[in-house]
């Protein structure tokens, strides 16, 4: 799958800070129950690259990938662990470069319109749009669908269940990502019932 693909199997994609390995796999068929496959392992903790490896090894339906990728010599990591995608808050050449090597689908993130256009010059049709509330949010969204009319994005950053909705109903939004749906007190009391059903009402969520 490509990452229009990928963004297009549910409308929220989780973005997931792992602490405790042994959390991964519950969390991931909890978040796959409640209907959202594609899931994001932020590399911001110890337990980032098991938990991404233990995912793609114990939960066949979940689509996971790596996010807050910043250097090109994470993305065979990643790849190697199984990771289908990767995302990361900006952009790099040398990020563009390593992940094309690599086949592996890439979601980069933008924050101005010149860097999507950068972007959309070298073939990217789908883009993280980071972070979403601080630079604009759903005002900047709205403002960039007529003139760049041929992108979509996954907007993240601030995005909670009171708001995803409103980001979801405009045409150039593909997918919003978000942590709401895997709260740290569900985590640390292993709720995966709570996780299950925070999910299951994330993908229920309408997109234009």
């Amino acid at each position: 799958m490509d990452i229009a693909a990928i963004t297009a199997l549910a409308p929220v994609i989780p973005v997931l800070t792992i602490e405790r390995a042994a959390d991964a796999v519950p969390l991931a068929r909890a978040l796959v129950k409640g209907g959202l496959p594609v899931l994001e392992i932020t590399l911001r903790t110890r337990s980032a690259m098991e938990a991404l490896e233990a995912i793609a090894k114990e939960v066949p339906d979940a689509v996971v990938g790596a996010g807050t990728v910043l250097e090109a010599a994470q993305v065979e990591q990643i790849q190697r662990l199984g990771a289908k995608f990767a995302v990361s808050p900006g952009c790099t050449p040398s990020l563009v470069s390593a992940t094309k090597a690599a086949g592996l689908p890439f979601l980069p993130g933008v924050q101005t319109v010149s860097e999507a256009m950068a972007l959309a010059e070298q073939g990217y049709r789908v883009l993280k749009f980071f972070p979403a509330e601080p630079a604009g949010g759903l005002a900047w969204l709205k403002a960039v669908g007529a003139p760049l009319a041929g992108l979509r994005f996954c907007p993240t950053g601030g995005i909670g269940a009171d708001t995803a909705q409103a980001y979801l109903a405009l045409r150039n939004v593909a997918c919003v990502g978000g942590s709401w749906i895997a709260p740290a007190a569900a985590l640390d009391a292993k709720d995966w019932s709570q996780i299950e059903r925070l999910a299951a009402a994330a993908s229920n969520y309408k997109r234009s």
